[in-house]
């Protein structure tokens, strides 16, 4: 599927930690980059919105608690929206789900891994995409194919494979 193909969609930005504008002044454009390219490369689903928060570690600790029994702050958090159209919102507009980004762990990983930090945040966009789309990583085939997917998308955005290896 190419992007003229894809259907347009509605991408809802929230930032409830300004340091994510301060740390990536092209937010909104590397968030736009990486959700098209990701729905380019794999759209199995119809839908006209996906939303995205930018928050911190205490807010997505306490959703990972809160819905994945996980006491802990994670990079990314993806909520699909479920069934459809039983999610359509009062103007008909199908929501694929929310993708939720914590910036400290976020930051600390890209500092780690030696990555740009925009590379990085990319990196987790399109994961957390595929994640709304159904795919997962629970078992070794369902990771070797959702990591080539993520592979294959990052390097039609320019970027480099973030696993450090070669993926099956």
């Amino acid at each position: 599927m190419t992007l003229s193909d894809r259907p347009e969609f509605e991408i809802d930005i929230l930032i409830r930690d300004v340091r994510w504008a301060e740390a990536c002044p092209e937010l909104e454009g590397l968030v736009t980059r990486a959700l098209l390219g990701a729905v380019s490369a794999f759209c199995p689903k119809r839908f006209d919105e996906i939303s995205v928060l930018f928050t911190d570690d205490e807010q997505i600790r306490n959703l990972n608690g809160r819905y994945r029994g996980k006491d802990t702050p994670t990079n990314v958090l993806s909520f699909p929206a479920g069934p459809q159209p039983a999610f359509a919102s009062e103007g008909g507009m199908v929501m694929l789900g929310d993708i939720i980004l914590a910036f400290e762990t976020v930051q600390k990983e890209a500092q780690a891994q030696g990555l740009d930090f925009g590379a990085h945040m990319t990196h987790l966009l399109v994961h957390g995409c595929l994640h709304l789309q159904g795919l997962d990583h629970q078992n070794e085939a369902e990771a070797a194919r959702m990591e080539n997917l993520e592979v294959d998308i990052l390097a039609g955005l320019g970027l480099g494979n973030p696993y450090g290896r070669d993926v099956l």
